[in-house]
């Protein structure tokens, strides 16, 4: 069998393999057996988006995990950062999410959290892969025992908005300022406006009304158009577009402007820098960051340190270093002063904290960043052969590099969760990034086509 696990859990169709109902149940009895080191009847939270077959999943999950002596502990919709935590809240032996994150509402995943709100190690994904494909999974245990059961924690999304609003430090801390939020009919719909409603803030909530299939359908944060035309019409002072599970978040200024995930981290290191609080004056992100995050960072004394896409890789370097701070382009930014997960709505928070501190217009923070034009294509392909391997694509990449020299880059990879291939080229003009782009991608449509 193939591996299961990709950059950020296990992905797939829904109803087709490995997302089916019989796979479902394979991982939560894979799941049950694995944490049933720590206790007799491991007690592991499910939460999921809204999409329409995480009902199916659901379902089969807690089949597989009661089956296996385990507890299941319901939440339903609750974003991914708000099952990692209450998980951690509430000593919880893991924690399982049921969400494809900004993909397509047909498509569907499921991620796993520790007790302590980590995503799992790559040997510890690796143990459970081995449990879903032992013969006897679905056969039970050798010896008899007592199924475990299932209830619902009706509180769980009380529990993360107490915990969200502690993030902003005092009550009412956003009073004066209006909002817009997009919550993509994903899983921040209920959560994000009452947070910042509570918080004090006039909040005007779009995408909130999900049917199942209408999850991230031309909104949330990888379709920003409709909160940016909002956010002027409302004369708001900021709008925020989540993803399907509410661990990214895209910010649109008061102009209807939308920012880099780059020019969140430099605006929020920068507040944390001042306040004394920017461990070892270190900044983690990824090769996909803009170059203009670099030499922003640069100027007020902060280093960056990248790694490979993905952001339990951006974790596992701020751990090793001792970062406070990191994030992707993505919007997907994690702050370890308050969580040991991604989470947008925490993002929103502290952007919106950093109005407050600073006085200024989100607009007029960002430009504390310049970014680089960049071009991003994403070409579908059949099969995911080594880049390197593919002599073609390196003679393109090496002619535009040559091209561009210092005043740009080039990054070619493949999507961790989808069967794409991404060709990024970054420069002094849109008109030079979009034609090397286009360049490089027919290459490669040429070699997996």
């Amino acid at each position: 069998m193939g591996k299961l696990f990709g950059t950020d859990g296990i992905r797939g169709v829904a109803n087709e393999y490995p997302m089916t109902s019989e796979m479902a149940l394979r991982i939560g009895r894979a799941i049950a057996r694995g944490f049933k080191r720590d206790h007799d009847t491991p007690q592991i939270l499910i939460g999921k988006d809204t999409r329409i077959s995480g009902d199916m999943l659901e379902h089969a999950l807690v089949t597989g995990i009661c089956s296996a002596g385990g507890d299941a502990l319901l939440a339903g919709p609750l974003p991914t950062p708000g099952v990692s935590y209450v998980t951690r809240s509430m000593g919880l032996d893991a924690g399982v999410v049921i969400s494809a994150s900004h993909n397509p509402f047909a498509d569907n995943g499921i991620k796993i959290f520790k007790g302590d709100g980590f995503k799992l190690s790559d040997e510890m994904e690796l143990e459970i892969e081995q449990l879903i494909f032992e013969n006897n999974t679905l056969a039970g245990s050798d010896e008899p025992q007592t199924p475990g059961r299932a209830r619902v924690v009706a509180d769980a999304p009380g529990r993360y908005i107490t915990f969200l609003k502690d993030v902003a430090s005092k009550d009412r801390a956003f009073e004066g300022l209006n909002i817009v939020l997009d919550c993509s009919n994903g899983a921040t719909y209920q959560v994000a406006p009452t947070t910042f409603k509570e918080l004090g803030a006039t909040v005007k909530a779009l995408f909130v009304d999900p049917n199942g299939r209408n999850i991230n359908l031309n909104c949330g944060s990888e379709h920003p158009k409709s909160l940016s035309e909002e956010v002027v019409k409302n004369r708001a002072d900021v709008g925020f577009a989540f993803d399907g599970d509410g661990d990214r978040v895209t910010a649109v200024d008061e102009t209807g402007g939308v920012l880099t995930g780059g020019q969140m981290l430099v605006i929020c290191a920068k507040v944390m820098k001042h306040e004394d609080r920017l461990s070892n004056n270190l900044v983690v992100s990824t090769v996909m960051s803009n170059i203009g995050l670099g030499l922003a960072l640069r100027q007020f004394g902060v280093e960056l340190v990248t790694t490979q896409v993905g952001d339990r890789y951006v974790m596992r370097e701020m751990l090793a270093r001792g970062a406070r701070i990191g994030g992707e382009d993505s919007g997907h930014m994690i702050f370890l002063d308050h969580h040991n997960a991604g989470d947008g709505i925490i993002t929103a928070i502290k952007l919106m904290s950093a109005m407050k501190t600073t006085g200024k217009r989100i607009s007029e923070l960002a430009k504390l960043m310049k970014v680089f034009p960049q071009s991003l294509i994403n070409v579908k392909v059949k099969d995911k052969r080594p880049i390197e391997a593919v002599p073609e694509i390196i003679a393109a990449v090496k002619n535009v590099e040559r091209l561009l020299g210092d005043g740009g880059r080039v990054l070619v990879r493949y999507s961790g969760t989808q069967p794409m291939c991404r060709v990024m080229v970054e420069g002094p003009t849109h008109e030079e990034t979009e034609r090397y782009c286009n360049e490089i991608a027919e290459v490669v449509r040429q070699q997996f086509g």
